[in-house]
């Protein structure tokens, strides 16, 4: 959904390119990387006080950042007439990097998340998404895209990572899976918690599988 919003992302960012000049991009690009890893810390050590808000805050903040520069290392290549297949390979893999670090990092959080390994699958599921797409390329169709978005995942994942912010500031509570009907224990992954960052962890681990089904099937379409 919030991937047909990327032409509009790069009117919008331009005038910036421009006043970039000579920038090198793949700066741009480990810039992002860096921020992205220290949020990671920020989001892992996160406690459910006052304090740990403030840190799951300046967690957003920070893969916010990264996702702006992320979205500008391409543009400002293109600008400059430098894109080519090593800033399109080092931008992918920053990529996926981003994606699994930041839900291994959530899987971290001992606060809010019961199982670390939570996040290990919620990354290896993403994962596949993504390799179904690519897949595609490299026995000679087009990029395949469709299903669960990265962008969607990273805005569902960032209002996730908001509510509970707000939870660990006011003290609430998520919600017991235990009084819960058994299929919502599988959707949360096996924590016994609804919260921010679980749900964050599940959506993204069912999307990645609801993505590699898409995906696949649109490639086996195209093959046969």
């Amino acid at each position: 959904m919030f991937e047909k919003m990327r032409e509009r992302w790069t009117n919008t960012i331009q005038p910036l390119v421009v006043r970039m000049g000579d920038l090198d991009p793949s700066s741009l690009t480990w810039a992002s990387l860096g921020l992205a890893i220290v949020s990671f810390y920020l989001l892992s050590q996160a406690t459910n006080d006052a304090l740990g808000a403030g840190w799951i805050i300046g967690g957003v903040i920070l893969i916010l950042l990264a996702g702006i520069l992320d979205g500008l290392d391409g543009a400002l290549a293109r600008h400059q007439g430098t894109d080519g297949p090593y800033g399109d390979f080092l931008d992918h893999t920053i990529d996926r990097v981003v994606d699994v670090g930041l839900l291994v990092a959530i899987g971290m959080n001992a606060s809010f998340v019961d199982d670390p390994s939570t996040g290990l699958l919620a990354g290896l599921l993403t994962l596949f998404g993504s390799y179904m797409g690519t897949q595609a390329q490299s026995v000679g169709l087009g990029r395949i895209y469709g299903g669960f978005s990265r962008a969607d995942r990273m805005v569902l994942t960032i209002l996730s990572l908001l509510v509970v912010s707000w939870q660990a500031y006011t003290g609430a509570s998520g919600i017991s899976i235990d009084s819960l009907h058994w299929a919502m224990e599988v959707f949360n992954l096996g924590n016994s918690e609804l919260n921010g960052m679980t749900f964050a962890l599940a959506i993204s681990a069912w999307g990645g599988v609801y993505t590699f089904l898409v995906r696949f099937v649109k490639t086996r379409a195209q093959l046969i």
